[in-house]
């Protein structure tokens, strides 16, 4: 029997790449009931229509619910009876954000400490929250606000253990292959239209998950997460221009456009910055990096410490394993996107 039995589950921004994946996960487990979160009713619509074909048995678990994470009131409506939630509401364009910054704040560090508030004040079990590579380091307005969205997560954290019913961590990815606006669907799309691919940068280099890869990270959070927590799965990465190969590979070749890198990119991707890695816990398959149990209290690390003369790498798309474009390939056919993009069936 899992921890999940029975037990009734909360996804926001449930009708995203990520929501659907996990609820795909969820569906036919042991699972009691699953909750979608989100503001969009046309998206609910369509995948309640779906889910009614594809698991006629299971879909009945599935209740959607229209609201927003900046509306506290719609929120403290969904967690009413909730055990987990996995928190992936968010706005996640690189470029939009960068024009509308403060929508970026308002849905990603507001919009996440109105959940978490009401997460601990309904006594939900576990919160995992869905964090990006562009929080470390951060760069542009997406990452900045996404890092932010950390710190709330730990403060938040601090507060539910203290109180003892609630564990919050987090989950930090690089962009997830086939994920909604990712460039691999815009890739295929490009070459059955006939056009060339565009790629910003070539030489650009991304770490490669799938989507059920990050969901077997949000689940070994759920099962091993403690209060303020941050999980990292370890990936191999490769570059733009090799991936575009892979990609032509498969669907065929109509050339590479060059376009330029967009507002707010960075050359490569990284999951943990050098001064988490220094006390990051290597999990085999996972970082962890415990919460930082200090105070307020910093009279005392003026007297004593710690001294570290020399920081490890942090872990980047660059220092990690990269793939050839035939290992590319390879990984692109193991994705469920790809599979039904060709037509191969399991």
């Amino acid at each position: 029997m899992s921890v999940f039995n029975g037990a009734t589950l909360l996804i926001t921004g449930g009708t995203g790449s990520f929501g659907n994946a996990v609820l795909r996960h969820f569906i036919d487990s042991d699972i009691g009931q699953i909750r979608i979160f989100s503001r969009d009713e046309k998206k609910q619509d369509d995948m309640r229509h779906e889910l009614q074909a594809r698991y006629p048995e299971s879909s009945a678990k599935v209740r959607f619910f229209i609201g927003d994470v900046r509306d506290p009131g719609s929120i403290r409506d969904v967690v009413s009876g909730v055990d987990f939630i996995f928190h992936a509401a968010a706005l996640k364009q690189v470029p939009s954000c960068e024009f509308f910054p403060m929508q970026a704040v308002k849905t990603n560090v507001e919009g996440t400490d109105n959940l978490l508030r009401a997460a601990i004040e309904a006594k939900v079990r576990r919160v995992i929250c869905l964090s990006t590579d562009k929080a470390a380091y951060p760069i542009n307005a997406m990452g900045i606000s996404k890092a932010m969205m950390e710190h709330v997560a730990a403060a938040n954290a601090r507060v539910a253990a203290e109180k003892g019913d609630t564990v919050i961590c987090c989950t930090r990815y690089g962009n997830v292959m086939c994920s909604r606006g990712s460039v691999i669907p815009l890739f295929i799309d490009q070459i059955r239209s006939g056009a060339p691919i565009t790629v910003t940068n070539p030489d650009m280099t991304r770490f490669l998950m799938d989507l059920d890869e990050a969901v077997e990270l949000v689940r070994y959070a759920y099962e091993h997460g403690a209060p303020g927590d941050l999980f990292v799965k370890k990936s191999p990465a490769s570059t733009i221009g090799d991936l575009a190969e892979a990609v032509q590979k498969l669907f065929g070749s109509t050339g590479v456009r060059v376009i330029g890198t967009r507002h707010g990119e960075k050359l490569y991707e990284t999951l943990l910055t050098q001064e988490e890695r220094m006390h990051a816990e290597d999990m085999g398959e996972y970082f962890r990096v415990p919460a930082d149990s200090r105070d307020l209290n910093y009279d005392k690390f003026f007297v004593r410490g710690q001294v570290k003369s020399e920081l490890p790498e942090a872990y980047t798309s660059m220092n990690t394993e990269r793939l050839d474009v035939d290992g590319i390939v390879e990984k692109l056919l193991a994705t469920e996107y790809v599979k039904q993009q060709l037509g191969i069936k399991d």
